[in-house]
């Protein structure tokens, strides 16, 4: 296993160990997927979950099925300090009651337990001073994409957190099917009459004609209790867009650029093949853009 290793962890890392939680936390916890806690805005509840410090390898190998040259060079990153991440995407509960009258709904499949989505990276900004006024201490972000890839793997070395990624068809990888919402099964069980048309997709897992978003948590999480780390929609990352990894930071910090440039996103989503929805896939868009497919899930640096 590749994470946490190597790493010397002092016992203040630990952000429970004395049975304390944060100030901003309405309730907290330990189970077998580690240590969480929880925070309360109206009659919305989020969960977020610690991510420990540890070292792991970024990217994929060059035998990894469906991978893209972007994901190179495979690069040892060590992050020595520990954060908290939200165990969802923001739901489109929790980012009205963050946003108020001002911030409608901006999602095309509408439903409080379903992703926010077609978010743009100015507008997680926006949502991060909102709640960050709201509840002091909190000091939300977005993570880098080191960090966000380091959680999905939850110490895994694989194309996905479960194990190995067999590609049988575009749309077709079935060992996706109890983790992720992909454009091969995102139509199974799909309720809203707002739906994409699917009906031509190609190579699909299931026979569907109409898909969209699922609400959070409808599928199993990774190890470290993390929901929908693939699959669902795209999350935006911190990072400036490079093409390959070659100097990148090795300590799992974003790497910085114009504030126009393009940014990170990562995880695949409902409408994308299954080769998208691999821990080590990466894409980009302008900052600006707003798209179904996009959405956000925060991290707390542990100060």
């Amino acid at each position: 296993m590749a994470s946490i290793q190597d790493i010397e962890i002092e016992a203040s890392q630990h952000p429970l160990m004395y049975g304390n939680p944060p100030a901003w936390a309405s309730g907290w916890g330990q189970d077998r997927h580690g240590v969480w806690v929880e925070f309360a805005l109206g009659e919305v509840t989020q969960r977020l979950r610690w991510i420990p410090p540890g070292r792991f390898l970024m990217g994929s190998p060059e035998d990894e099925p469906g991978r893209y040259g972007d994901e190179s060079p495979q690069h040892w990153i060590t992050l020595r300090q520990g954060y908290w991440l939200f165990d969802t995407q923001v739901t489109q509960a929790l980012w009205q009651a963050v946003m108020g009258i001002q911030g409608t709904n901006p999602s095309r499949f509408k439903s409080p337990d379903r992703p926010v989505e077609r978010v743009k990276w100015d507008d997680c900004r926006d949502f991060f001073q909102k709640i960050n006024d709201k509840i002091e201490g909190l000091d939300l972000e977005l993570p880098s994409e080191a960090q966000w890839e380091y959680a999905c793997r939850a110490g895994s070395e694989t194309a996905i957190y479960t194990g190995p990624l067999v590609i049988k068809g575009e749309r077709n990888a079935p060992a996706l099917d109890a983790i992720a919402w992909y454009g091969g099964n995102s139509g199974r069980d799909f309720e809203l009459e707002e739906g994409e048309d699917a009906s031509g997709w190609p190579d699909k897992q299931y026979e569907f004609d109409k898909a969209g978003t699922h609400p959070v948590k409808g599928l199993a999480p990774n190890d470290w209790g993390l929901y929908d780390m693939l699959g669902n929609v795209w999350e935006w990352t911190a990072d400036v867009w490079h093409d390959d990894y070659e100097g990148a930071p090795e300590d799992g910090s974003a790497r910085e650029g114009d504030s126009g440039a393009r940014r990170v996103i990562r995880g695949g989503s409902w409408l994308d093949g299954a080769r998208f929805c691999r821990s080590a896939c990466r894409n980009n868009y302008h900052p600006g853009h707003r798209d179904y497919l996009l959405g956000f899930r925060p991290a707390r640096v542990q100060s």
